[in-house]
Protein backbone atom coordinates (compact mmCIF):
# COMPACT_ATOMS: atom_id res chain seq x y z
CA UNK A 1 0.00 0.00 0.00
CA UNK A 2 2.69 2.50 0.47
CA UNK A 3 4.55 1.50 -2.64
CA UNK A 4 0.86 3.08 -4.16
CA UNK A 5 1.18 6.08 -2.44
CA UNK A 6 4.72 6.77 -2.77
CA UNK A 7 5.27 5.34 -6.16
CA UNK A 8 8.91 5.03 -7.10
CA UNK A 9 8.36 6.87 -10.18
CA UNK A 10 6.41 9.52 -10.94
CA UNK A 11 4.20 9.02 -14.23
CA UNK A 12 1.04 8.63 -15.64
CA UNK A 13 0.78 5.12 -15.23
CA UNK A 14 -2.16 4.94 -13.17
CA UNK A 15 -2.98 1.27 -11.57
CA UNK A 16 -5.99 2.17 -9.20
CA UNK A 17 -9.52 1.53 -9.76
CA UNK A 18 -10.64 4.13 -12.89
CA UNK A 19 -13.64 5.31 -10.67
CA UNK A 20 -10.98 7.20 -8.09
CA UNK A 21 -10.26 8.80 -11.17
CA UNK A 22 -13.62 10.25 -11.16
CA UNK A 23 -14.38 11.24 -7.91
CA UNK A 24 -10.57 12.68 -7.66
CA UNK A 25 -11.89 15.05 -10.54
CA UNK A 26 -15.03 16.09 -8.41
CA UNK A 27 -13.40 16.38 -5.26
CA UNK A 28 -10.92 19.08 -7.01
CA UNK A 29 -13.64 20.65 -9.12
CA UNK A 30 -15.35 21.14 -5.87
CA UNK A 31 -12.83 22.28 -3.52
CA UNK A 32 -11.19 24.56 -6.35
CA UNK A 33 -14.77 26.29 -6.89
CA UNK A 34 -15.56 26.50 -2.97
CA UNK A 35 -11.89 28.36 -2.88
CA UNK A 36 -12.79 30.55 -5.73
CA UNK A 37 -15.93 31.51 -3.71
CA UNK A 38 -13.38 32.33 -0.53
CA UNK A 39 -11.72 34.40 -2.68
CA UNK A 40 -13.74 36.55 -4.75
CA UNK A 41 -16.80 36.16 -2.73
CA UNK A 42 -15.85 35.94 0.76
CA UNK A 43 -17.63 37.97 3.02
CA UNK A 44 -20.69 36.33 1.64
CA UNK A 45 -19.29 32.54 1.64
CA UNK A 46 -18.19 33.01 5.40
CA UNK A 47 -21.58 34.45 6.52
CA UNK A 48 -23.89 31.92 4.91
CA UNK A 49 -21.72 28.72 4.35
CA UNK A 50 -19.50 29.00 7.16
CA UNK A 51 -21.92 30.43 9.53
CA UNK A 52 -19.10 33.02 10.43
CA UNK A 53 -21.02 36.52 12.47
CA UNK A 54 -18.87 38.73 10.42
CA UNK A 55 -21.60 41.84 11.37
CA UNK A 56 -20.58 41.31 14.95
CA UNK A 57 -17.45 42.52 14.21
CA UNK A 58 -15.21 45.88 13.69
CA UNK A 59 -15.27 47.13 10.18
CA UNK A 60 -11.43 46.47 10.48
CA UNK A 61 -12.07 42.84 12.19
CA UNK A 62 -14.20 41.31 9.46
CA UNK A 63 -11.97 43.04 6.63
CA UNK A 64 -9.21 40.97 8.36
CA UNK A 65 -11.20 37.95 8.64
CA UNK A 66 -12.27 38.00 5.11
CA UNK A 67 -8.12 38.92 3.74
CA UNK A 68 -7.62 35.86 5.67
CA UNK A 69 -9.90 33.91 4.55
CA UNK A 70 -8.99 34.88 0.82
CA UNK A 71 -5.31 33.99 1.44
CA UNK A 72 -6.21 30.38 3.07
CA UNK A 73 -8.40 29.95 -0.26
CA UNK A 74 -5.53 31.25 -2.22
CA UNK A 75 -3.67 28.57 -1.07
CA UNK A 76 -5.87 25.83 -1.79
CA UNK A 77 -6.62 27.11 -5.06
CA UNK A 78 -2.56 26.30 -5.29
CA UNK A 79 -2.86 22.77 -4.17
CA UNK A 80 -6.39 22.26 -6.38
CA UNK A 81 -3.85 23.14 -9.35
CA UNK A 82 -1.10 20.58 -8.33
CA UNK A 83 -4.04 18.04 -8.17
CA UNK A 84 -5.32 19.06 -12.02
CA UNK A 85 -1.59 18.46 -12.82
CA UNK A 86 -1.56 14.80 -11.59
CA UNK A 87 -4.73 14.41 -12.86
CA UNK A 88 -3.62 15.22 -15.97
CA UNK A 89 0.32 14.50 -16.29
CA UNK A 90 1.12 12.57 -13.33
CA UNK A 91 -1.48 9.69 -12.31
CA UNK A 92 1.04 7.79 -10.33
CA UNK A 93 0.52 10.16 -7.66
CA UNK A 94 -3.35 10.42 -7.51
CA UNK A 95 -3.51 8.11 -4.32
CA UNK A 96 -0.68 10.49 -2.93
CA UNK A 97 -2.68 13.27 -3.60
CA UNK A 98 -5.90 11.80 -2.12
CA UNK A 99 -3.76 10.53 1.06
CA UNK A 100 -2.98 14.34 1.48
CA UNK A 101 -6.32 15.89 0.77
CA UNK A 102 -7.59 14.05 3.42
CA UNK A 103 -5.07 14.54 6.19
CA UNK A 104 -5.59 18.26 5.40
CA UNK A 105 -9.11 17.61 5.99
CA UNK A 106 -8.21 15.67 9.35
CA UNK A 107 -5.35 18.33 10.32
CA UNK A 108 -8.13 21.33 9.84
CA UNK A 109 -10.70 19.15 12.31
CA UNK A 110 -7.98 18.69 14.70
CA UNK A 111 -7.16 22.24 14.57
CA UNK A 112 -10.50 23.82 14.73
CA UNK A 113 -10.88 21.34 17.47
CA UNK A 114 -8.45 23.02 19.74
CA UNK A 115 -9.04 26.65 18.49
CA UNK A 116 -13.02 26.45 17.58
CA UNK A 117 -14.53 29.10 15.42
CA UNK A 118 -17.66 30.92 16.81
CA UNK A 119 -20.00 29.80 14.15
CA UNK A 120 -24.29 30.46 14.08
CA UNK A 121 -25.94 27.02 13.69
CA UNK A 122 -24.57 23.99 11.20
CA UNK A 123 -24.18 26.09 8.45
CA UNK A 124 -24.12 24.21 5.21
CA UNK A 125 -20.61 24.50 4.62
CA UNK A 126 -20.11 21.86 7.12
CA UNK A 127 -22.02 18.83 5.42
CA UNK A 128 -20.64 19.85 1.76
CA UNK A 129 -17.19 19.08 3.24
CA UNK A 130 -18.16 16.15 5.43
CA UNK A 131 -19.19 14.54 1.63
CA UNK A 132 -16.18 15.59 -0.19
CA UNK A 133 -14.23 14.40 2.86
CA UNK A 134 -16.21 10.60 2.35
CA UNK A 135 -15.36 10.67 -1.31
CA UNK A 136 -11.80 11.52 -0.34
CA UNK A 137 -11.93 8.36 1.63
CA UNK A 138 -13.55 6.23 -1.33
CA UNK A 139 -11.47 8.03 -3.86
CA UNK A 140 -8.13 6.80 -1.81
CA UNK A 141 -9.33 3.94 -1.25
CA UNK A 142 -10.26 2.65 -4.53
CA UNK A 143 -6.99 4.25 -6.21
CA UNK A 144 -4.91 2.14 -4.17
CA UNK A 145 -7.09 -1.34 -5.08
CA UNK A 146 -5.25 -2.38 -8.13
CA UNK A 147 -6.94 -3.54 -11.24
CA UNK A 148 -4.48 -6.63 -11.22
CA UNK A 149 -6.64 -7.51 -8.05
CA UNK A 150 -9.77 -6.97 -10.03
CA UNK A 151 -8.80 -8.86 -13.25
CA UNK A 152 -7.68 -12.05 -11.03
CA UNK A 153 -11.31 -12.08 -9.17
CA UNK A 154 -12.68 -12.79 -12.90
Amino acid sequence: MLSRIFPQQIDNNYRGHKLALWLFGLVVFMKGFQMLACIFNGYSTLRVADGIPLDTFTSAGAQTVVSLFALSGFSYLMICLLCVLVLVRYRSMIPFMFALLVLDYLSRRLILHFLPVVRIGTPAGFYVNLVLFALMIIGLALSLWSQDNLKSQK
